[in-house]
């Protein structure tokens, strides 16, 4: 059985006199506090007006295929599970016992058509109707047994197959969460020629010893936590991958960009770089098995110039949807904060519906490149945030400069705000919704 996560909030807590902190004095234009990073209080506060308080995602519909698979996820602290009942629908429902409250799933994921409960032996079905009672007889006759389903959050929403779910029942509504957001899934599974994705490929998980703020959508930091792999690259920029970095496009001079979409969900918008190497990418599909057909079916289903777009970012907006959610080169990452410094980021490989085997075998092996456990860049990222948090925790000169590009932000008439890649127009946008969320301008609760 999986081991459950452990929750709990370290010191410091609070002030210098032990009070707790006003989120709203800790950003501010260009800078933010390291104690949002560092303080318990102000992660147990996230937990509950962020993680308890606005769309989470818990997972893809393709994760659920047949009647009675699930899979356990978390909200936060809270405990649930996505589950395909044998009406064909996807729920999200509460992994909680409506008579004494354990968990009713265990383990990652599996297959069965009933949850029992084994503390007391409740049985639910696939849709969390609760089906038997052992001793039945000793309950009053008021004892309403289809009244004591198992719970649901109160908002649960999909787009694209991507199942999102709120703890709050006064969130807007999923569309206007995502916002931006929509057009970016729409470019990852739109790369499918089937217009259809799987996640079925396993997965790939970390814990670091950092904040959970720390992961992922940062452009400045390529050139110096991953130069290796940049090295990598331009000693056979004909190679593989490596042929749609050639020319590098992390470099501020290069045609890739910082955006802050709204609502916390940011990306680095490689696009036109991508779109640069378009026919060096198409001629290493060309030699993959089914590579021609994938690009003839792309064509004729999106016409030729969203074929190009689709084909040259293949399935990667490399976006952030906020909080939780990263659509990030060959893969959809799902962030759990655990503590104030520690992590965990579960990492899936996405494949293509409509291709050949080849095509997502090599999807695969460029996700294992750099983010498996053996990678090139993964381990890197991992190391260096535990390195920040330790540095955080040094209180003379406390707060952090995020004020890279502010000077040369462009905003757009669409509420786009775009930067050069290196820019911190993403830490902004992130801290900026976090602020929202945090205050009294947040989401009603």
């Amino acid at each position: 059985m999986t081991q459950p996560i452990r929750f709990h909030s370290r010191r410091p807590r609070g002030n210098a006199d032990g009070e707790a902190r006003d989120v709203r004095s800790l950003v501010q234009p260009g800078r933010v506090h390291s104690s949002v990073f560092t303080d318990g209080d102000v992660f147990d506060q996230e937990i509950e007006r962020i993680f308890h308080g606005t769309w989470l995602y818990i997972g893809h519909t393709s994760e659920v295929p047949r009647h009675g698979d699930y899979r356990t996820r978390r909200m936060g602290r809270q405990p649930v599970l996505m589950m395909r009942g044998g009406d064909g629908q996807v729920r999200v429902l509460m992994n909680r016992c409506r008579h004494r409250g354990a968990a009713v799933c265990e383990g990652d994921a599996g297959n069965t058509k009933h949850l029992r409960c084994w503390f007391h032996g409740w049985i639910y079905d696939a849709t969390g109707k609760l089906v038997e009672v052992p001793g039945r007889e000793a309950y009053c006759d008021d004892f309403d047994q289809d009244a004591m389903s198992l719970a649901a959050p109160p908002r649960v929403g999909e787009y694209r197959g991507f199942v999102f779910a709120s703890l709050n029942p006064d969130v807007p509504n999923l569309e206007t969460h995502l916002g931006h957001a929509k057009a970016m899934i729409d470019l990852m599974v739109d790369a499918s020629p089937d217009g259809a994705i799987c996640i079925n490929a396993g997965v790939h998980k970390t814990v670091y010893r950092g904040n959970w703020k720390l992961v992922g959508m940062d452009g400045y930091h390529v050139h110096y936590v991953h130069a290796s792999v940049i090295a990598a690259w331009n000693r056979d920029p004909d190679a593989g991958l490596a042929a749609t970095h050639r020319g590098d496009p992390f470099d501020d001079e290069s045609a890739s960009r910082t955006r802050d979409l709204g609502n916390g969900h940011v990306m680095l918008d490689l696009t036109a770089h991508r779109l640069s190497h378009y026919e060096q990418f198409s001629d290493m599909l060309r030699k993959t098995p089914g590579g021609e057909e994938y690009l003839s079916r792309m064509r004729g289903k999106h016409g030729e110039e969203r074929a190009r777009l689709l084909v040259s970012l293949a399935g990667d907006p490399h976006v952030g949807i906020y909080p939780n959610l990263q659509l990030i080169n060959n893969q959809i990452r799902i962030i759990n904060p655990i503590a104030p410094d520690e992590c965990e980021v579960i990492m899936f490989p996405v494949l293509f519906e409509g291709v050949s085997q080849e095509i997502n075998a090599l999807r695969i092996r460029q996700h294992e490149s750099f983010y498996g456990p053996a990678g090139s860049g993964s381990p890197d990222d991992g190391e260096i945030f535990e390195r920040a948090q330790c540095g955080m925790m040094a209180q003379v000169m406390p707060w952090l400069e995020l004020s890279r590009g502010l000077n040369r932000e462009e905003h757009g008439v669409d509420g786009v705000i775009t930067g050069r890649i290196s820019d911190e127009v993403t830490q902004r946008g992130q801290m900026r919704r976090w602020l929202e969320l945090m205050s009294a301008e947040g989401e009603a609760r």
